[in-house]
This record gives structure tokens, C-alpha cells and sequence, in this order.
């Protein structure tokens, strides 16, 4: 069988919102999630063995072979389907680590898909579905890199129909784990989260494209750590990025670290001329000047 390949895209809430936190640790969610057009590349040699091998400018980042959400699920897919197929996958690694835009998982959704086509396995196989919940809360969002409205733990998906849009996406390459950020909450297992916000704002008589980027809401902190709050404030740009007039807003659990813009359609080429500024006044943080959709 010839070498496959998918895309690990990246993955941006649009809204953000803790429920609760349930008996068992983990959070409740609501959510509105779009993806990029940034990606990770993962590609597939099958073969008897599994093996994993990373590339690309951000390579390093990668951590131990055993830790990467790639090798995870597929050893957990491994024990679910009998003389599965495995074969060696090179990670072309180009999205920040722990920066809130799912890289880790869409690499493990993009493992799955690259699995499932090797031996002959629907995307809906309940096994497919098992292994991606397992490996990570924003595996199962990935798996199908699509907008939709995400809820519970990350495994209830409604899809969307979303328009395009503009964006700049910035991290200053300040890892921060999302345990952290939830921690930060301090809830107590079987606490909900009262008091805050809606997905949605809603201001009368304004386009539905508008009510979608105007009214996103997040009830997460941002953990008090030196660490977090130093990159909070470097990504804090309005005045360099015009944002007055735009949402500026965070990407992903990790609310300290990864920030976006999201710009009127007329606006993409000013948008990707921001973004080249601030990768000129940086050449340290990750941008990305592209569309979410």
C-alpha cells in the first residue's frame, strides 16, 4: 500500500463556556469551534510496526515519542481492533505546542483517519469514536475538522455551517497546559458554574455573521501565574492589529497564551498585512494570517 497523508488542522474556539465540573473531574463545555487553514502534516507508511518520527520547524517541541497523542491513539486503536495495521508516521510538525489550537489532537484525529483508511474502517466506526474520546477532549472535534458546536466533555458534536473568516492568530510561544487553565477555575468536583455568560450575543438588528463575531464570550481566567500573565500581555496588541473595530479574541482553553483576530471579509488583506508586521516585531512568536471556517 502506498504512503497516505492527512491534515492536522487548527483548531480555534470560538466561544468558550465551563458549565460545571462533573463527579468524575472532568469539565462540562459549550463551545463554537472553527478550524483554520494552518495544519500540521502527518503522513503514513503502513507497515507491522508502530513508528513515529517528527519533522519540521517545530520538531523539537514534540516531546518523547511514548507522550505524543499520535502514539496514543493509535496503541489504544491497537487494542480495539484485532491485527491492526500500523506502519510508520512522520509528523511534519508547523503548529505551536500547548498554545490552545488543538495541535496534539488534531495530530492524533489525522492518526485515526490515516489508520482507518489503511485497514478498511469507517469514520463512524464506534471503536474510531471510542479511541478519539480516550486520547483527548478535542480529539473527536478534529476528527471531522469541522465547525460545529462542541458540548459535555468534547463529545457531543453539532455541525455548522459558518462563513469564512479572516484572522490573525498569534502565540508567543509560551507553552501553557490546559489543566492549568482549568484548575485555575477552582471547582470542585459536582460544582456548576453559575453566573456567566451565553455562547451568544445577541444585538438586535444586526447580520447573523456580525451576531457571530461580535458576541463571543468565554468564562475562563486567566491563570495567575507570571508565566501566563507575561504572555497575556505579549499578545495584547489592539493598537498594532486595528482591533478596535474587530473581536479580538483567545483561541483555545489556553486563554493566557493564543490570541486571535477576526476581521470583515474586505479586510483579509490588511488582516495578513498585520500579521507580517507583528512576525516582523517578532520573529520569536508563531502567526498565522489566514481564514477560519
Amino acid at each position: 500500500m502506498p504512503g497516505l497523508s492527512e491534515e492536522g488542522r487548527a483548531k480555534v474556539n470560538l466561544t468558550l463556556r465551563v458549565v460545571g465540573r462533573r463527579v468524575d473531574g472532568y469539565h462540562d463545555l459549550e463551545s463554537v469551534v472553527a478550524f483554520a487553514d494552518c495544519a500540521d502534516r502527518l503522513s503514513l507508511t503502513p507497515g507491522s510496526r508502530l513508528l513515529l518520527k517528527t519533522t519540521g520547524p517545530l520538531a523539537r517541541d514534540c516531546g518523547a515519542t511514548a507522550d505524543n497523542l499520535v502514539f496514543k491513539a493509535a496503541q489504544l486503536l491497537g487494542e480495539r481492533v484485532p491485527d491492526l495495521r500500523f506502519g510508520e508516521f512522520t509528523l511534519d510538525k508547523v503548529l505551536p505546542v500547548a498554545a490552545g489550537i488543538g495541535g496534539g489532537s488534531a495530530d492524533a484525529a489525522a492518526a485515526l483517519r490515516l489508520l482507518a483508511q489503511a485497514n478498511g474502517l469507517a469514520l463512524d466506526d464506534a471503536r474510531l469514536i471510542e479511541v478519539a474520546q480516550l486520547t483527548g477532549a478535542d480529539v473527536p472535534v478534529c476528527l471531522a475538522s469541522r465547525a460545529c458546536v462542541m458540548t459535555g466533555v468534547g463529545e457531543t458534536l453539532l455541525p455548522l455551517s459558518l462563513p469564512k473568516m479572516p484572522c490573525v492568530m498569534v502565540n508567543p510561544r509560551l507553552p501553557l497546559a490546559t489543566r492549568d487553565v482549568f484548575d485555575a477555575l477552582g471547582l470542585r468536583n459536582g460544582e456548576l458554574l453559575v453566573a456567566r455568560p451565553t455562547c451568544f450575543k445577541q444585538p438586535p438588528g444586526r447580520r447573523k455573521e456580525h451576531r457571530l463575531k461580535t458576541g463571543l464570550k468565554y468564562s475562563l481566567p486567566v491563570p495567575t501565574t507570571s508565566k501566563c500573565g507575561n504572555a497575556h500581555s505579549a499578545c495584547d496588541r489592539r493598537g498594532a492589529l486595528g482591533a478596535q473595530r474587530h473581536q479580538w479574541g483567545l483561541a483555545g482553553a489556553d486563554v493566557g497564551v493564543g490570541r486571535y483576530l477576526l476581521c470583515d471579509l474586505r479586510e483579509h488583506r490588511r488582516s495578513a498585512s498585520r500579521g507580517a508586521e507583528i512576525q516582523i516585531d517578532h520573529p520569536q512568536w508563531w502567526v498565522h494570517a489566514g481564514v477560519l471556517s
